[in-house]
């Protein structure tokens, strides 16, 4: 939590200093120091005591200086002083989509606009469409962008993203004169969370498909509508989305794939290569001179730079440029590795559905197992189930297995951590299941040692395989616990315990971060669905992605086994 914090505070004195038009080196310096505290895996406190913090590429002295002020002090006075420089309510302006640090130097230099008050007041006296650079356009934009952010609730999770997509993409497959569509951008990413959608098209006429896109039924107000260009807020069945259209023709389709794509910091890396080449790349394509060299596939983007083609998945600016050059990328996770599904709930607690019904549909999805994962006695509010209904299920698996034919049901049960980290059943009942995860359900805001010791011990049980959801947040409502996830990842390698990715998008848990850190630990992951009903067990392919993310192989993965490999690799913990 302090690695967010301390990276925001980075973000914002770049914020600052370039309202105040400071120097952009340190400005730009000041950006990436916050980007790489941001993706950290291990907690900023942990790699500064072992040093290796100051070893990090792009951590200059001066930033260590004010990163190891921070841990001791919780404030930067360098932070301080930036902000008593500008009214503290300057910033809220950059949460405007479309008003940048520039602009808002701009408005508050010529305006006095200090707060999105100001700023509405100044729109509509038509001050700020007089300002040099700005004008009409530019004012309807920020009008947009203020009336947008009254009506958006922020970012929107990964699954909410892709339904405006497919809702979008399916209308404009059926859109004439439209070759090629690809969802681009941190949503072709899989990014946890999104900001808006945004959508390829290669086409010649951009006009005639931007109006055809825009007086879509399910558009519910237009921002903009130009040649190449349709951006508006379409509504799903969950929640309000902005949707961008871009439209390309196609022998630039390939590089503005990659354009568009991101992250901001991986094209950075890419286009540092073609101008060290003496190259131009943009999402119009790679040109020596005059001539386009690359542009309409992807792929030879890369090529032509002399990189292996980099998954969009781990365009993070993480390694993968490096890995490229090297020819050393991971052949990532796919969806097509995964065999069985590790974390599934039933009718017999909070689920909707029997044993038979969801064994029967993973059958179908070309699953070889399930593993059954319904509550322990203490998760009262999902109807837990007793040591006795326990026993009686281990049973009920037990004969059903020897009627199903393509499918096997693997006993086991999400078994409560307690506070006094002992786990919910006993070791006899546990020994009589085939697959232990452990979870905790309470107590999630207990201090750092408290949660983390709780975990840890759970992991010393021979009978836990797993932990599941090991931060235990939900995205957009519930922040993760503050758990020291280095001792989890370090104590899950030393005792034989999976820790899984948890597949719903609320959870995503681990995250990508901590799936590159667990498995360079050599800890095995397992991958869950969480599911709760028959269409729960779809949600796979969240976590693969997250996983694949985090730079995951088949070889990393559970799921991938054979079912004799998964008993043999579960009995290795056990007592002998």
């Amino acid at each position: 939590m302090k690695n967010a914090v301390l990276s925001e505070l980075f973000d914002q004195m770049a914020d600052i200093m370039e309202i105040l038009g400071e120097d952009k080196f340190r400005i730009n310096t000041y950006r990436k120091v916050g980007r790489i505290i941001g993706d950290m895996p291990a907690e900023v406190e942990t790699m500064l005591a072992t040093g290796k913090l100051a070893e990090t590429p792009g951590i200059g002295k001066s930033s260590l200086a004010k990163i190891e002020e921070f841990v001791k002090t919780g404030t930067i006075t360098a932070h301080k002083q930036l902000l008593s420089k500008i009214p503290p309510t300057l910033l809220e302006l950059l949460t405007i989509p479309g008003v940048g640090p520039k602009g808002a130097k701009a408005v508050y230099e010529r305006l006095n606009v200090t707060t999105i008050a100001d700023l509405k007041k100044a729109l509509a006296d038509g001050s700020v469409a007089q300002l040099p650079g700005f004008g009409e356009k530019k004012a309807a934009a920020i009008q947009r962008g203020i009336e947008f952010l009254e009506k958006s609730t922020g970012r929107i999770r990964l699954d909410q993203a892709m339904e405006a997509a497919e809702l979008v993409c399916a209308f404009l497959q059926n859109t004439a004169g439209i070759e090629k569509i690809q969802p681009v951008g941190s949503l072709r990413r899989r990014v946890e969370t999104i900001g808006d959608v945004d959508i390829l098209v290669a086409a010649e006429k951009g006009e005639q498909i931007v109006k055809a896109f825009t007086s879509a039924d399910f558009v519910q107000e237009v921002l903009a509508a130009g040649p190449t260009k349709g951006s508006v807020i379409i509504r799903t069945q969950t929640t309000p989305v902005h949707v961008d259209v871009r439209v390309v023709p196609g022998e630039s389709f390939g590089a503005a794939a990659q354009y568009f794509t991101g992250s901001k910091q991986h094209n950075v890396r890419i286009r540092e290569i073609a101008v060290k080449a003496k190259w131009k790349l943009n999402e119009y394509g790679l040109f020596q001179g005059d001539k386009m060299i690359a542009g309409p596939v992807e792929e030879e983007i890369y090529t032509k730079l002399g990189l292996d083609y980099i998954n969009p998945l781990l365009r993070e600016d993480r390694g993968e440029v490096e890995a490229a050059k090297s020819h050393s990328l991971p052949e990532l996770i796919e969806l097509g590795d995964i065999k069985g599904d590790f974390h599934v709930h039933t009718d017999a607690s909070d689920g909707r559905a029997s044993i038979a019904e969801m064994a029967e549909a993973a059958k179908k999805l070309g699953y070889k197992f399930i593993c059954v994962t319904d509550h322990s006695k203490s998760s009262a509010i999902a109807n837990g189930l007793s040591a006795k209904e326990l026993a009686e299920r281990i049973k009920q698996i037990h004969k059903l297995n020897d009627k199903l034919r393509g499918i096997t049901i693997l006993a086991g049960a999400e078994v409560d951590i307690l506070a006094d980290s002992s786990l919910d059943f006993d070791d006899k009942l546990l020994a009589d299941l085939d697959f232990v995860i452990a979870s905790i359900h309470s107590g999630m805001g207990s201090a750092r040692e408290k949660v983390t010791t709780r975990t840890l011990r759970a992991m010393d049980n021979p009978y836990v395989n797993c932990i599941a959801h090991p931060t235990a947040r939900l995205i957009g409502q519930r922040e993760p616990m503050d758990i020291d996830i280095t001792a989890v990842i370090k104590h899950a390698a030393e005792t034989h315990t999976a820790l899984e990715v948890n597949a719903h998008p609320y959870r995503l848990d681990l995250k990508d971060v901590h799936c590159k850190m667990a498995i360079e630990a050599g800890v095995k992951l397992a991958i869950g669905t969480d599911a709760h009903s028959v269409e729960g067990l779809g949600l796979m392919g969240f976590g693969v992605a997250t996983a694949a993310r985090g730079w995951v192989t088949k070889a990393d993965v559970l799921n991938t086994l054979s079912l004799a490999k998964i008993k043999a690799w579960a009995k290795a913990k056990r007592p002998k």
